[in-house]
């Protein structure tokens, strides 16, 4: 995509990544561990209504895992019941080695904290997903903030809290239009739109492709967050370019 406005070469101060799939590659986990939370609630494995709502959690990768299960299940009581199963075999899967970072993410998350910008790290999980992925990779201390959407009011993407929550909790950026948002699903670029974001960057390292993260209201779309420092310092004209000059990326 084309950087045309001059408010999204702004130096960009503070960058709001999504965990799985963007920084983190989980090699399917989501769909493993919602096959245990339906069979937990009786649906059968290769029936039309598995698949129906295997469809739907597919559509919806980056949305708040209770919020899916909400819209799955009709009821709280069973949506709560799919949510805890389904957080439980993810955390459990985490923790027997079947995730890793994304190749460069880590990498990326320094160099853009060398570059001076803050980086909170979000997800649709609930928090004690979170931190079994974050204790996985050895990433406690890597940024100063991580947010659930329980840590933004309980509304996960496609609402913008999450992002906004980031911008409050840390103070790291005097305008959304110098907050970068970087994900790989039509909802992560829904959010980051809504949220007033700069940059919307979509990257190709998880759910959905570059057709719909576009539709979404990506203003870039990445093979990897491993590209990301160069674009931000590039469109802002911290590596030589004028700031401004319109950046095309794949």
């Amino acid at each position: 995509m084309t950087v045309t406005t001059q408010d999204a070469a702004e130096s960009v101060q503070l960058v709001v990544l999504d965990m799985a799939g963007t920084t983190v590659a989980d090699g399917g986990l989501v769909e493993l561990a919602f096959d245990a939370a339906a069979r937990g609630l009786g649906v059968e494995p290769g029936s039309a209504d598995h698949a129906a709502k295997l469809d739907y959690v597919r559509a919806t990768m980056g949305e708040s895992k209770i919020s899916v299960f909400r819209h799955l299940f009709g009821d709280e009581e069973r949506a709560q019941r799919a949510n805890a199963e389904f957080e439980s075999t993810y955390g459990k899967l985490v923790a027997d080695g079947r995730c890793e970072p994304v190749p460069g993410a880590r990498e990326a998350i320094e160099r853009l904290k060398a570059d001076g910008r803050r980086v909170v790290l979000t997800t649709g999980f609930a928090r004690v997903t979170q931190d079994a992925i974050l204790d996985a990779l050895g990433w406690r201390d890597l940024v100063e903030l991580t947010l659930c959407p329980a840590d933004a009011g309980g509304r996960g993407r496609p609402y913008p809290d999450m992002v906004l929550a980031a911008l409050l909790r840390t103070g790291g950026a005097d305008s959304v239009r110098r907050i970068a948002v970087a994900g790989d699903t039509s909802y992560d670029m829904i959010a980051g739109r809504r949220s007033g974001a700069g940059v919307v960057a979509g990257v190709l390292t998880g759910a959905h492709g570059a057709d719909a993260l576009r539709e979404s209201g990506a203003t870039h779309v990445l093979d990897s967050v491993a590209e990301l420092p160069a674009l931000l310092a590039d469109a802002a004209g911290e590596t030589g370019r004028p700031a401004g000059r319109p950046e095309t990326r794949t």
